[in-house]
């Protein structure tokens, strides 16, 4: 009697044991939530695909212990609040996004459920976290630094038009953090002596008439603010300028890829890459709160000859050498 009275204890302390949150049942693949604002076909390349790649090298498998639940707001900003509360209602293990919109709607969405920023400008800004080594709550991820990038835009952009006296930024005013970018580069182009021609918008239909004003305000190049719709519309906006024969440069890294003059920024595929190293944490038991945000440490140059050829321009052989990567 008295040894079964014993395992009688010992069975009641094992199923009593607290089980801690986002814990795997048996059998249960790791449910992780993706979010992403825009279309899969304009951002999956460098957002889904490498968080993929990533999660695989981490011993992660589809159908086997994972399974990725996938979300597009397909270009409507608006959808972004219910896409991520059905993925909470999902009761994913933790939900991926990218960009200042779609993390603050899965950040009103949930307060429990663990999110990884693949890609953000300015989380402390935004007032999404508290800071970069604790960021508490319930986020943590990339912080991308395009707001920092502004002044080195700026540089390269009068590098290679040496004698240029006006530029225009392209901007989209409903992205919180395009705003604050904006307002960055802006400041950045009036330090060194520039004119600066503001150009906001909203819609993809306002591109056209948004690169018109830049034309009749005499801008001679056009910084294009790294946001969720110029890089889905990169094409376009590339197509656009070119036809007015406006060079740009842009912080994304397929805008020169796309027919844009220059890029320069961190390789935005290698950070959904290193996200899923932060998921791989949040799932062996590590809370976001704990873990501190990343900031990309290499920066890329990239300069498409030719677009420069389109355009007339001949860029100063300086700027060619200095280039990571030059499409002929």
């Amino acid at each position: 009697m008295k040894l079964g009275a014993a395992f009688l204890v010992v069975i009641l302390t094992v199923v009593t044991l607290p089980v801690p949150a986002h814990a795997q049942s048996p059998g249960r693949p790791w449910r992780i939530g993706f979010l992403g604002d825009g279309s899969a076909q304009a951002r999956a390349s460098n957002t889904l695909d490498p968080l993929r790649e990533g999660l695989r090298d981490l011993g992660y498998r589809e159908q086997q212990n994972i399974a990725i639940e996938v979300r597009w707001s397909e270009g409507r900003r608006e959808r972004l609040p219910e896409l991520a509360r059905e993925l909470v209602r999902l009761n994913v293990d933790v939900i991926v996004t990218h960009g200042i919109p779609a993390v603050l709607a899965t950040k009103s969405a949930t307060t429990t459920i663990p999110i990884v920023i693949g890609a953000a400008a300015d989380l402390l800004g935004a007032g999404i976290i508290s800071s970069l080594s604790h960021p508490g709550g319930n986020v943590t991820g990339i912080n991308d630094q395009t707001t920092d990038l502004s002044a080195k835009e700026v540089d390269i952009l009068r590098d290679a038009l040496p004698r240029m006296k006006r530029v225009a930024v392209l901007w989209n005013r409903a992205n919180p953090g395009a705003v604050m970018t904006s307002k960055a580069i802006q400041t950045a182009a009036r330090d060194t002596g520039l004119h600066v021609i503001s150009l906001a918008f909203e819609r993809p239909e306002e591109l056209n008439t948004a690169l018109d004003e830049a034309v009749k305000d005499r801008a001679e190049a056009v910084i294009v603010t790294h946001d969720t719709m110029t890089v889905g519309h990169r094409g376009r906006i590339a197509e656009l300028a070119l036809a007015r024969r406006l060079p740009t440069i842009s912080a994304s890294s397929l805008f020169a890829a796309a027919g844009g003059l220059m890029n320069y920024g961190p390789d935005l595929a290698q950070m959904f890459k290193r996200a899923a190293t932060f998921v791989d944490k949040i799932l062996k038991g590590a809370k976001p709160a704990d873990l501190p945000v990343e900031q990309p440490t290499k920066f890329q140059l990239v300069i498409n000859v030719r677009t420069a050829k389109a355009l007339g321009l001949t860029l100063p052989q300086s700027l060619l050498l200095r280039a990571d990567h030059v499409i002929e």
